[in-house]
């Protein structure tokens, strides 16, 4: 027995804080500062999920919401006595003269119509409690998040006050003891009473898929397959800084282990780490790199595809590469351009209505020679020239050469001039779409720092194209940017977002705040949490559904994915 006993209190000695103060207005528990609110005042009318801004709140908090049924006999009794109060004053004020007092009338009519759903059994009476125990590290960040909690509710016309000389008992009300010590309640039917259950929460923890984070509303795990959706597309928004790389190289290391295949397009050498780490392919596209690849490839024809209609899609493709190239060109050159397209192709014995399974793709500097020998084509010929024989002939003007066959393959660009960049991307992601038409395998292509492509319209037309066709390839597409205005002010910005199931915003810089919230229809709560979320902590939809989020990752995986220089420099040491 004394055994037993001595066990009991260990046990209550270790689950105990190591000091308590209670003051007259909140209790210090061991390091933490502790408040309880009680809610003693309602509008006539409470509509439903007018209670979903505190349950999802990503503070530390407790509910406790405690319902005494009342016996039906006992409240038709009292509400019997009220409407004869009420009557009696309504009779008295019109035997008077007076002026007809709205409120009193209804509140007759509440009553009366209260006394009716009871008397016929289509609501019940009860006695509701409701108290909010709030936690904070210091004295002004309680009295913050009291007045934060305080005017949210009175927003709504729901009225609150701290338990004043009574958050011992308040405390002990919203631990999970089930002990109303406070007994503050409100009556309320059925009705009002059924917008307080908290079943408002969103649970995004599936059988299937990969750990995206923690759901900061009910501390669950997000676990979710993005190819169980109508697509597996994705856009990533969030400042410099903020943890969108880290969360991305995160899901990639984790569906590599789930046996998805990844590509990446870095383009600030941030996944070579991952790609040490695990075996995958990086190559670094730049003027003086040994990795090349050749815009002009013929795409492996996809068994069931019709050779000359890939033949005829794949220069429509480099026909836009042009004109990133090239920039503006006249409807005549883009005439022009095309014609020369395919003469260049014929002239390596590549054209429709022939067999070029074999055939030994041309160069750029084919196409230059072509426009040379046309009317009207020695202008664009002049423009191409950098890109074959000038500075930047050792980037697009020579054969391809990298390997392909990897789970986990990345083009780096990080080595190439501004001006470069968006043709890279271009040609990257014609190059990778060849490949993902030619086999089908559940893929994902994360495209970082999409803006820069954005900000051309064909490269948006081409990467838009991407999102939306790429759904029955088995490939889903990633859309990474911290230039929101850039990637949205496109007129394929929108369309790519709608097009993708999966968003993911983790903070935001208070100029894109409000671009943010109209194109995600956020709250101001929303507002508030993507304005003042720490690194890796933003909003994550999936669907209709979306949760606040906190990327969290292993001792192993942070030690692949971080991005921080001080821990890369420590792990070089």
């Amino acid at each position: 027995m004394e055994e037993k006993e001595q066990s009991n209190t260990n046990f209550i000695d270790s689950i105990s804080p190591p000091a308590l103060e209670v003051d007259s207005s909140y209790l210090k528990l061991g390091n933490k500062f502790v408040k309880t609110l009680f809610l003693y005042s309602y509008p006539r009318y409470l509509a439903t999920g007018w209670f979903s801004d505190i349950i999802n709140s990503p503070e530390l908090l407790d509910i406790s919401i405690f319902v005494h049924p009342v016996e039906t006999t006992l409240a038709m009794r009292t509400l019997r006595k009220k409407a004869a109060q009420v009557e009696s004053q309504l009779i008295e004020r019109q035997e008077k003269g007076m002026v007809r007092d709205p409120m009193l009338e209804t509140a007759f009519q509440d009553i009366e119509s209260l006394r009716d759903s009871l008397q016929q059994a289509r609501e019940h009476l009860f006695k509701a409690g409701v108290y909010i125990t709030i936690y904070a590290n210091t004295i002004e960040e309680l009295n913050k998040l009291d007045n934060k909690i305080t005017n949210l509710l009175e927003s709504r016309l729901v009225y609150v006050k701290p338990a004043l000389f009574q958050q011992l008992d308040g405390f002990n009300s919203t631990l999970p003891i089930n002990q109303d010590r406070l007994t503050i309640n409100n009556p309320m039917n059925s009705g009002p009473l059924s917008s307080l259950f908290p079943f408002i929460s969103a649970n995004l923890t599936s059988d299937s898929g990969i750990l995206y984070g923690i759901n900061r509303s009910n501390n669950t795990l997000i676990i979710f397959d993005r190819f169980s959706l109508e697509n597996a597309n994705m856009v990533i928004f969030a400042k410099s800084g903020s943890g969108k790389s880290y969360a991305t190289k995160l899901e990639a290391l984790r569906l590599l282990m789930m046996g998805v295949d990844v590509l990446i397009i870095d383009p600030e050498n941030e996944y070579e780490n991952l790609a040490s780490a695990v075996g995958g392919s990086y190559f670094k596209i730049s003027l003086t790199s040994e990795h090349h690849v050749n815009p002009f490839d013929i795409p492996i024809i996809p068994e069931g595809d019709d050779p000359n209609d890939v033949l005829k899609s794949h220069i429509v493709n480099l026909t836009g590469l042009m004109k990133i190239m090239l920039g503006k060109i006249t409807p005549e050159e883009d005439a022009i351009l095309d014609r020369a397209l395919s003469e260049t192709y014929a002239s390596h014995d590549i054209a429709v209505g022939k067999d070029f399974s074999s055939a030994v793709p041309p160069l750029l500097e084919d196409l230059e020679k072509v426009l040379n020998s046309m009317e009207g084509g020695q202008g664009i010929a002049q423009r191409l020239y950098k890109y074959t024989q000038g500075s930047y002939a050792g980037f697009t003007n020579q054969p391809t050469n990298i390997d392909i066959k990897n789970r986990l393959i990345i083009f780096s660009i990080r080595d190439l001039e501004e001006e470069l960049r968006p043709v890279a991307m271009y040609i990257v992601l014609n190059f990778i779409w060849n490949l993902v038409r030619a086999t089908l395998k559940k893929r994902i292509l994360i495209v970082d720092e999409a803006w820069v492509l954005m900000k051309y319209e064909d490269g948006a037309s081409f990467l838009f194209g991407l999102v939306k066709r790429c759904r029955k390839y088995f490939l889903g597409v990633s859309t990474i940017t911290q230039d929101v205005e850039d990637f949205l002010r496109s007129p394929y910005g929108r369309p790519i977002i709608t097009n993708s199931s999966l968003q993911l915003l983790l903070k935001q810089s208070p100029a894109m705040i409000d671009l943010i919230i109209k194109s995600f229809n956020l709250t101001e709560g929303e507002k508030n949490l993507l304005l003042e979320a720490n690194v890796g902590e933003g909003l994550f939809f999936a669907g209709l559904n979306h949760v606040a989020i906190q990327v969290i990752a292993s001792y192993l995986e942070d030690k692949i994915v971080t991005t921080k220089p001080e821990q890369i420099l420590a792990q070089k040491k």
